[in-house]
């Protein structure tokens, strides 16, 4: 059975000003979105799943559709504030997603595979595809609760235009995950690579302290296992504008209670992506360096 890729494309990017996730990079118009699906289906994935807002789905067809449905089945699912377990109320000033393990949650009726998780904003390369792809699909049926991440360098992963947030992985001998903890506002400071603690001070990390960028591989059984999680996650912070359900503390709550395991695939490949409207440029540069070179063809989808 293929795997599916899933694609997280909720967010507004209020940081980089506009719906980026479909802001056009290539030289025919391609959106990061759309490399990162040609890697896929070169990488042998049989189904794309977009997490969209209901308030941009047209912008979403307009741009896929037609030219997406020729070479793979595309289907969407709607993250809403409101998409929360009956019974639960949330504060009604709320404006916030509930974040991207709320967001994979949303896609638990059209997924019945294994399946890859991918941010809509981020370029992973196309070997990271091919690595998760393999991985995938030799799961076998008892394990259905071992999962996997693409893990990148912290070097690797930066934005020259500001901070950052990733999730910093610590694994064991054999490349299983131990932890991962969310770190917001990573940046380059005059000590190297650091992001602040909860009193402000810089907490420094190695270049090649490995991240994750949000590339993970799940079963269906991550839907099972992580609903209660959401409910309980909901009762505790219904009062609040601004908390998040977040793909790493999902899947570190999981590690730790020994519900399941998470390979770590390693990667050595530069990441670049549009968390600030001055990345474009850089984007469009490099992307422009891989066509040159013969990894992509100038026109993804002719």
């Amino acid at each position: 059975m293929k795997p599916t890729l899933l694609v997280l494309a909720a967010g507004m990017g209020s940081r980089y000003g506009s719906l980026k996730q479909i802001d056009p990079v290539g030289p025919s118009g391609e959106t990061i979105i759309d490399y990162s699906i040609f890697d896929a289906i070169r990488a042998g994935f049989g189904k794309v799943v977009f997490i969209i807002r209901k308030s941009f789905e047209q912008d979403f067809k307009d741009i896929f559709i037609s030219k997406l449905q020729a070479h793979i089945p595309v289907e969407y699912v709607f993250q809403e504030i409101d998409s929360i377990p009956e019974g639960l109320t949330i504060s009604p000033e709320r404006t916030k997603p509930w974040g991207t393990a709320h967001a994979i949650l949303m896609a638990k009726d059209v997924i019945h595979e294994p399946f890859a998780v991918i941010n809509g904003d981020d370029f992973y390369g196309s070997g990271a595809f091919q690595t998760m792809a393999d991985y995938l699909v030799s799961l076998t049926p008892d394990q259905q609760n071992q999962y996997s991440l693409v893990g990148y360098q912290v070097g690797n992963t930066m934005s020259e235009n500001g901070t950052v947030s990733r999730g910093v992985c610590l694994a064991d001998e054999q490349s299983f995950l131990v932890s991962v903890t969310e770190r917001t506002n990573i940046q380059y400071t005059h000590g190297g690579i650091a992001y602040s603690d909860n009193d402000g001070a810089f907490v420094f990390l190695k270049p090649e302290t490995l991240v994750s960028m949000n590339f993970w591989g799940f079963t269906p059984e991550y839907f099972r296992q992580t609903e209660p999680m959401f409910a309980d996650f909901v009762k505790e912070n219904n009062d609040s504008l601004k908390a998040e359900f977040y793909i790493p503390s999902a899947v570190d709550s999981l590690v730790g209670g020994k519900k399941a395991k998470v390979k770590v695939l390693k990667s050595n490949a530069k990441w670049f992506g549009v968390t600030y409207k001055e990345d474009k440029p850089l984007v469009i540069e490099k992307l422009a360096q891989l066509i040159k070179s013969g990894v992509y063809p100038a026109q993804l989808w002719k």
